[in-house]
């Protein structure tokens, strides 16, 4: 899967890795596997035939983001891990829970246990488990999403998001003359900095530990832009993409009105995507197999970034939060641990074994 460069503007090639998956699910008996589409973005639903809504569901994502070389979709192993783009997040994940799936209902025909695959957590997840969610239907018992945590921390609590557009106009004007327009990147980069001072109140004068001191807003400007493209012309309008996380009593509104304020009229700033912070409510079940299958303490941490966590939970269905070790996300030298995959494997198996009362 690695190898299939999944991202958001090939989507020849997110088809090409559900077909993968799918020739690897669709020969197990008594399974149904349901194909939807929303807006490009295609999902993969996979259960019993006659069981609509399984008491568990293994959740993941097969799309990866971008990266700027476009051949670097390629993997390798080294020192017992597994690299390349998407290794840890989270196509190793998926192989780990399609493996689990096939086994489970060869030992246990019916079981209730689902699957479910889409292809726009890195966009946000709308087209993708919100979709199945709120316009398919699908339910689940507990979820259980191997995208974020480790091995033996299970995430109970997820920082809220706000991806937003803000936008800055100007006044066109010859490069020679400055004095003639109104620059509107120089008038941005203004407002960027009076933004970035105003979350610099938030951290911790002592260096960021997580788990520690990693619990307060961030604002991270992610894309700076302008459609100008003459090197001596003053451009009229720029705009910037920030990416906003927050921990409660903070919500989408009230960051939302706090951010308006800093950056003060003349500007717009339009979210792009939202996401409340979010208590995953994990079943004490998974606490109790991943202790006995690791022989490890597990601590209950709070995150930082977000996941397809925060769909379940908005209908009060709990959700299993953890994942192998991994390391470097998001980079060409991502990489997940093998070891630690045949763990979680078991850890799942035993969790799902005791919720079900499977022998």
């Amino acid at each position: 899967m690695i190898l299939i460069p999944s991202t958001e503007s090939r989507p020849d090639e997110r088809t090409r890795c559900f077909e993968f998956l799918r020739h690897h699910l669709d020969a197990s008996e008594g399974l149904r596997l349901d194909r939807y589409e929303r807006n490009g973005h295609q999902s993969l639903v996979v259960r019993p035939v006659d069981c609509e809504s399984p008491e568990v569901l293994l959740c993941g994502h097969l799309d990866v983001i971008e990266h700027s070389e476009r051949d670097g979709y390629h993997s390798h192993v080294e020192n017992g891990r597994i690299y390349g783009p998407g290794s840890g997040d989270m196509k190793g994940q998926i192989a780990i829970m399609v493996e689990l799936m096939k086994s489970l209902h060869r030992r246990h025909p019916g079981a209730s246990v689902g699957l479910a695959i889409t292809s726009d957590e890195e966009r946000g997840g709308a087209d993708g488990v919100r979709f199945l969610i709120e316009d398919v239907g699908l339910r689940c018992g507990v979820a259980i999403i191997p995208d974020g945590g480790s091995l033996c921390d299970i995430t109970v609590e997820e920082k809220g998001v706000i991806h937003a557009r803000i936008t800055q106009t100007g006044r066109e004007g010859h490069g020679a003359r400055p004095w003639l327009g109104e620059n509107a990147i120089e008038r941005l980069l203004i407002r960027l900095s009076r933004l970035g001072n105003h979350f610099a109140t938030y951290w911790p004068s002592e260096p960021i530990e997580e788990q520690v001191n990693h619990w307060f807003p961030t604002c991270s400007i992610t894309i700076c832009e302008t459609e100008n493209t003459t090197v001596n012309r003053i451009p009229s309008r720029a705009s910037a993409v920030v990416d906003i996380r927050f921990p409660p009593p903070h919500d989408v509104a009230s960051m939302m009105a706090e951010v308006t304020d800093v950056l003060g009229p003349g500007c717009t700033v339009e979210p792009l995507m939202t996401a409340e912070p979010t208590h995953l409510a994990p079943d004490p079940l998974f606490r109790r197999a991943t202790e006995e299958v690791t022989g490890q303490p597990v601590a209950m941490v709070r995150a930082s970034g977000g996941s397809d966590g925060r769909f379940f939970r908005a209908h009060n269905i709990p959700v299993n939060l953890s994942r192998p070790f991994v390391g470097n996300l998001h980079s060409i030298d991502e990489w997940i641990d093998i070891e630690s995959m045949v763990t979680y494997y078991r850890i799942c198996k035993r969790y799902i074994a005791s919720r079900l009362s499977l022998d």
